[in-house]
């Protein structure tokens, strides 16, 4: 797969149809995108795992952190990940042993590694890199579209408010 550049309709299917994400580099810190990352994905209605091995036991958001991706109680849709790109090679020996297998290893902006990207895809797992879920979720729904920001999605459709935090059109509860 060319990972230079990705179709809206790969990034929305995955948006689509993940309900668990597991963020390994979750961060406590409020000022760390990581942070902003998982707050934004538990508004959006996604079930998000913190993991992060120095907060481990603890909460984020709310959630309880794990040390690893195996101490995950449930099955996890995604991995997005907010490390180092040297990191990934031992993040998806670790995404490769998990039973069952998640279906997308989403890597962060400025995130990426090809030759682990290869094995994760040879095994049936989509992946995404140096891009961000908050950032195309988004962008797909219009969101930045309204602080004066070109998406590179044109839509007539009106946005539904509802009450609560506030989602646009690719999560429907």
């Amino acid at each position: 797969m060319n990972h230079d550049d990705y179709d809206n309709g790969y990034i929305s299917g995955i948006l689509h149809a993940v309900k668990t994400v597991a963020i390994v580099g979750a961060s406590a810190n409020d000022v760390r995108p990581s942070f902003f990352v998982t707050k934004y994905l538990i508004d959006k209605g996604y079930t998000v795992f913190p993991i992060n091995p120095g907060h481990a036991g603890k909460e984020i958001l709310g959630r309880m952190t794990y040390a690893r991706l195996a101490d995950v109680p449930e099955p996890i849709d995604m991995v997005d990940v907010f490390r180092a790109s040297a990191a990934v090679p031992a993040i998806v020996d670790d995404v490769l042993a998990l039973d069952p297998l998640p279906k997308v290893i989403w890597m962060q902006l400025t995130v990426r590694h090809d030759e682990a990207a290869a094995r994760a895809e040879a095994e049936g797992i989509q992946v995404v890199m140096n891009r961000c879920p908050k950032i195309e979720y988004a962008r797909l729904a219009g969101e930045i579209g309204w602080n004066g920001v070109n998406s590179r999605v044109i839509s007539s459709k009106k946005p539904v408010m509802r009450g609560g935090f506030q989602s646009f059109g690719i999560r429907q509860r």
